[in-house]
């Protein structure tokens, strides 16, 4: 599989030191310690867990909905154990990841709200999900900043009938 790249870390680094900088904002965001975080576990193909500055963090992935497979109040949804072990495959506990902030920090259920990044190669996580098949777009404004080409990604995965698209 191809991956998805961006134009390098820096990008991704200043967005971390943006989402660390939110907590001298006044708005509880990462802690104040920069450096990367580390994936401890995988909840659902949409949301992670992380360790960063010493503290586990969940993470919701921004841009992107993928089928329920964990939420008590609802039955397993087409493609949702397949879309959790696809994110499992792709940040396994020990991944380094650089998460990266739009204009929100976190979301009403306390979770930090980022587009993750492997550290190691620079593949935008929440891209390759949707790019595959495994994730829908899903915006909440004013978080949009990847809007345009996670929707595009949608809209090539729908067109090949990719993941979810061939099963649901």
């Amino acid at each position: 599989m191809g991956r998805a790249r961006v134009g390098g870390l820096a990008p991704a680094l200043a967005g971390l030191l943006a989402l660390v900088g939110c907590t001298a904002q006044g708005e509880r965001g990462l802690p104040r310690e920069p450096g990367q975080a580390e994936v401890t576990r995988v909840v659902d193909g949409d949301t992670i867990e992380v360790r960063v500055g010493g503290a586990v963090e969940t993470v919701r992935l921004l841009g992107i909905d993928t089928p329920e497979s964990v939420d008590p109040r609802s039955p397993v949804e087409c493609f949702g154990r397949e879309a959790s072990e696809h994110t499992a495959s792709l940040l396994p506990p020990g991944t380094p990841v650089v998460l990266v902030r739009d204009v929100e920090a976190r979301d009403r259920y306390d979770r930090l709200l980022a587009y993750v990044y492997r550290s190691g190669d620079g593949a935008f996580v929440n891209h390759v999900l949707v790019r595959d098949g495994f994730a829908a777009v899903l915006t909440y404004p004013p978080n949009v900043a990847h809007a345009a080409e996670l929707t595009a990604a949608a809209r090539q995965a729908r067109d090949e009938g990719r993941g979810l698209w061939s099963a649901c």
